[in-house]
């Protein structure tokens, strides 16, 4: 997510050199699984362990200030952001990446100890129309019934305001092609994310994040395409809207009560157009909804669903629009998508609420049992309880506890030349790779470290031309409950 915002500590400078073998850390627990956790990148880890989760393990795998030993003029570039991981057929990884302010998706190729040795992209500037790739979800077989397939969605910057569908294995001599899909219509794209293949049998349903601001009306939409098995061009395109009396903005939806919704069928599927229709139809909009996930582990579990608002503080929005943001849990009816309940379960406006010390939730990652929440500041640190840097937290969706998991370290970071700390870095791309690498509780996890800059942080071969040269860190934290 674009935030280039003030707040009150660090971050870091940067060289431009080969990604090290350093063996610190090392770490495999499957004597017969090649996988060695350690870290790879020239990087420090700049992120801290808050108080519960000491003995997490953190490797500092990948950063724009590194080489890579079989693409060394690749540049990870500004803002990597979402993200899937592949296994592939040699015991290789891929990793499809969106590279958010290089307009650019990116693949990785891991060798088969989980060491990245190659760099390429597969989706550039010319094919986005200079539009930012924010969050992403790599759509397999196994886990959605179809694919594989990367989505990703044109949400800032640019004139594609389109959910793009990459091949994982595209030729990345044709990076400068992309493939769009109109039936899930023009937005402010986040996300798209399709729902468990066992959620709904033969139906794909896709929820997409709008991720529209607006400084007096909530105009952030959450739609929903739904089609046959695989089919994302002959489905149809629907809207939230909150049915239940009395509701007209979402902050007329208090912190743990539900309300019932149904999914209204959109006529239009590009940008204006939708914008005019939600207004008509009542569709509910928030101020800026970001990412979406669904729980994991059944059926059921595939129906519910959570996602983040970011929120803007302004007058105008007061009393309709969250100024620091709130999650919602959306459980959808086991028969028909179309209808079904939506609670606000975090309130970051409510100060003296188990989320009070909210600031900007951006993206999410759901497994079967938590929620983990990113935060990208936004500059509003009104509070003590908001004067922080970048969290992680983790949302226990059985008992509702709310914990601190890390927090990005900016201050060491300008200790060690990375940036100066009154610039907000941010957590985001989070996903489970446990099942993938066969170590159980693995994440990645990226830090979006906008202080750090550095004229040699952007690859031509992703943009031509671009103001926007900060460095990402591709991290890998081991030991977190699913």
């Amino acid at each position: 997510m674009k935030t280039l915002n003030v707040l009150m500590s660090a971050a870091l400078l940067g060289s431009f050199i080969a990604c090290n073998s350093n063996d610190d850390n090392a770490t495999n627990n499957e004597s017969t699984n090649p996988v060695e956790l350690k870290s790879h990148s020239k990087t420090p880890i700049l992120i801290s362990k808050k108080a519960g989760f000491e003995n997490l393990e953190i490797y500092s795998i990948l950063s724009s200030e590194d080489k890579l030993v079989n693409s060394p003029d690749f540049v990870y570039g500004s803002m990597a952001d979402g993200n899937g991981l592949l296994k592939n057929a040699d015991g290789t990884y891929s990793l499809m990446n969106n590279i958010e302010a290089h307009y650019s998706v990116a693949r990785i190729t891991f060798d088969k100890t989980f060491k990245p040795v190659k760099g390429e992209y597969v989706l550039n500037a010319t094919a986005t129309a200079n539009t930012a790739m924010c969050s992403g979800t790599l759509v397999t077989p196994e886990e959605h019934g179809f694919g594989p397939l990367f989505l990703s969605g044109g949400e800032w910057d640019g004139n594609s305001k389109n959910v793009f569908a990459t091949d994982p294995f595209k030729n990345a001599n044709f990076a400068g092609t992309g493939k769009t899909l109109p039936a899930l219509g023009q937005w402010d794209v986040e996300n798209a994310v399709p729902l468990g293949k066992d959620a709904y049998s033969n139906k794909t349903v896709i929820l997409i994040g709008d991720d529209t601001s607006n400084d007096s009306t909530p105009k952030g939409q959450l739609g929903m395409y739904v089609g046959n098995r695989g089919d994302l061009e002959n489905g149809k395109l629907y809207g939230l809207k909150v049915i239940s009396s009395g509701i007209n903005f979402e902050m007329d939806m208090q912190e743990g009560t539900s309300y019932d919704v149904s999914f209204v069928e959109y006529n239009e599927k590009t940008y204006n157009e939708i914008e005019t229709e939600s207004a008509t139809k009542g569709i509910m909009g928030f101020s800026r909804v970001e990412d979406i996930d669904y729980r994991k582990g059944s059926a059921e579990n595939n129906r519910e669903f959570y996602f983040a608002v970011t929120g803007r503080k302004k007058t105008g929005l007061i009393g309709k629009g969250t100024a620091y943001g709130r999650i919602y849990k959306v459980v959808l009816d086991a028969n028909n998508p179309l209808i079904g309940k939506i609670t606000c379960v975090l309130d970051g406006d409510k100060l003296t609420g188990k989320a009070k010390q909210f600031h900007s939730p951006d993206n999410l990652v759901a497994t079967k049992d938590y929620l983990y929440i990113q935060e990208d500041p936004n500059g509003y640190p009104d509070t003590a309880d908001k004067t922080h840097y970048a969290y992680l937290y983790q949302y226990n969706l059985k008992t509702g506890v709310l914990k601190v998991v890390l927090e990005c370290d900016q201050v060491t970071a300008e200790t060690k030349g990375y940036g100066p700390k009154t610039t907000a870095w941010e957590f985001t791309g989070m996903v489970d790779i446990s099942d993938k690498i066969g170590i159980e509780g693995s994440f990645l996890i990226i830090t979006q470290n906008h202080s750090w800059t550095n004229p040699n942080f952007f690859d031509p071969k992703a943009v031509t031309s671009t103001t926007y040269k900060e460095g990402s860190t591709l991290y890998l934290v081991k030991g977190l409950e699913r």
